[in-house]
């Protein structure tokens, strides 16, 4: 599976970025994108930087990322990786 996944700036120069999730590192082509300051989060595909994120976007792919990984493992509770979601099930029967 290929996902696109939240990382964050930590260094950069005019065509790579040292960028971070959850503890991993990659240098990120940002020629899409062009130079971005550290501290901005970039969307990361195949050690390419995408699209610039918003903080709050960033989280909740973040927790898309995770929810997939964990149904990949077979879990079935999946609802606290989806916040940003309104589950059919938080909403009640179909009218």
């Amino acid at each position: 599976m290929c996902l696109g996944i939240p990382m964050q700036v930590l260094e950069t120069d005019e065509c790579v970025a040292l960028c971070e999730r959850r503890g991993e590192r990659r240098r990120l082509n940002m020629m899409l994108i062009g130079p971005q300051p550290v501290g901005t989060w970039v969307l990361a595909l195949q050690d390419h930087a995408r699209e610039v994120l918003t903080p709050e976007q960033a989280r909740q792919i973040d927790e898309a990322v995770l929810g997939l990984e964990a149904a990949m493992r077979g879990e079935t509770d999946l609802d606290g990786f989806f916040s940003d979601l309104e589950l059919p099930s938080a909403v009640g029967p179909p009218r």
